[in-house]
């Protein structure tokens, strides 16, 4: 028996919902099935700072962490300073080799960096940031001084792509880089590591074989052909775009749905509460401080579009947070994802449709172009041309891609190949 490897998954923990929690979980899960380790999800209690307009805790009802030996627990307040410094002990209190800091939004940075500058006094952990994005999808003042505040006190970065890789190396121009796939370190202690993966497959949404397809689409209402767009609704997503083009679809034919499942990302608390009228205000002033007016999505509103454009008979509508095990009956209702993203890093929406062996039609941003090979796995668009968008929906109802071929894509991105590169150490 080998020397046992203590883990550290810093993130949000099973409590909350969102594609880091559901990463972070999947991540601990895979390392808890390996041999020779132990496991920690050490979780924040407030990821935010208390002006942020929106509720975070997640809905589902099962136990995330049934049959694992995974210990929890919940620490690290973004309000509350002096629980930083109790995080850092905490985790040094479990003796681990490796602690993975999920990093998704750069206004995490301060605390993220008070735990990592602490925790790289000790030469035997190794700090590993896993990077789900570098630059913002929204255009921060502060991000590039959060971000890379953090970042000095890191020994290892993860990256989702070469886009990512690159902004990484951009951002950190001081620092001398070495990047592996399979997980090998830099030997010289000056130089610090990128392992670029990919963002790997979600293996906790389970197919059921026994969805009565035909007869959940009939209390669905939709018809033959359906395209759904799943996930929280934020501007950068595209769903203002992908409405319009449905639009153009639905005028050259009579047999398809579009199928919008997703919570509205500013708009998860009761509006008239004075708390959260305070909020709301205080929110408002902090961004018009750091953020150009354009980024400012709390009044996005693309589902107006439907009625607008007269699609109410043709597109379904859940506009609500998905419990886990209920996610598969919208992916087996449909027959493509549509991801026509403004800009785009890794995605989970991605990642979950690749699980349900689903195509994928995205446009021609981010890291799509590295993950979405036009004619295979889906069809790529055009950004920003609606026209476009809607000439691809087409063309994929007439050139239907097989599931096979995104099984195929799926299979080189397993959590099991992305734990060993993190192990390979």
């Amino acid at each position: 028996m080998g020397k046992t490897t203590r883990i550290v998954c810093f993130g949000p923990g099973p409590q909350f919902k969102g594609g880091i929690a559901n990463y972070n979980l999947s991540l601990a899960k895979t390392f808890d099935k390996m041999p020779d380790t132990e496991v920690f999800i050490v979780s924040w209690t407030q990821q935010y700072p208390a002006i942020v307009p929106r509720e975070f805790k997640d809905p589902s009802r099962s136990n995330k962490l049934a049959g694992t030996n995974i210990k929890e627990h919940y620490i690290t307040n973004y309000n509350k300073p002096w629980t930083w410094k109790g995080t850092y002990k905490y985790i040094m209190d479990l003796k681990p080799d490796l602690v993975i800091l999920q990093w998704s939004i750069a206004l995490q940075g301060l605390p993220l960096a008070a735990i990592a500058r602490r925790l790289r006094k000790h030469k035997d952990v190794e700090v590993i940031v896993d990077c789900h994005l570098v630059v913002q999808k929204e255009a921060s003042s502060l991000d590039r001084r959060f971000t890379r505040k953090c970042f000095r006190h890191v020994d290892t970065f993860i990256t989702h792509s070469q886009k990512t890789s690159d902004e990484l190396t951009a951002i950190m121009p001081e620092l001398k880089f070495e990047q592996h796939t399979d997980g090998t370190r830099a030997n010289n202690g000056d130089t610090r590591t990128i392992i670029k993966l990919y963002h790997p497959v979600y293996d906790m949404f389970e197919l059921d074989p026994n969805f009565d397809k035909p007869g959940f689409k009939q209390q669905m209402e939709l018809r033959e052909n359906v395209f759904l767009f799943f996930g929280f609704i934020r501007k950068y997503k595209g769903l203002h775009h992908c409405i319009r083009a449905f639009s153009k679809v639905a005028e050259q034919r009579d047999d398809v749905s579009l199928l919008i499942v997703g919570e509205s990302f500013w708009d998860t608390l009761d509006k008239k509460k004075l708390g959260t009228r305070i909020k709301n205000a205080l929110f408002g002033f902090a961004k018009s401080l750091f953020l150009r007016k354009s980024d400012d999505e709390r009044d996005y509103n693309p589902l107006a579009l439907v009625e607008e454009l007269n699609l109410q008979d043709t597109t379904a509508l859940v506009n609500e947070y998905v419990p886990n095990e209920d996610v598969h009956k919208y992916f087996q209702a449909s027959d493509s994802i549509v991801l026509f993203y403004e800009t785009a890093t890794p995605s989970g929406v991605e990642s979950m449709a690749y699980n349900f062996e689903m195509p994928i039609l995205a446009t021609k941003v981010g890291h799509f172009p590295e993950t979405v090979k036009h004619g295979f796995n889906g069809y790529l668009a055009e950004a920003e041309d609606v026209d476009d968008m809607a000439k691809q929906m087409l063309h994929f109802i007439d050139n239907p891609i097989p599931g096979g071929n995104v099984a195929d894509t799926a299979s080189k991105m397993s959590w099991e190949n992305y734990a060993e590169a993190i192990l390979n150490h």
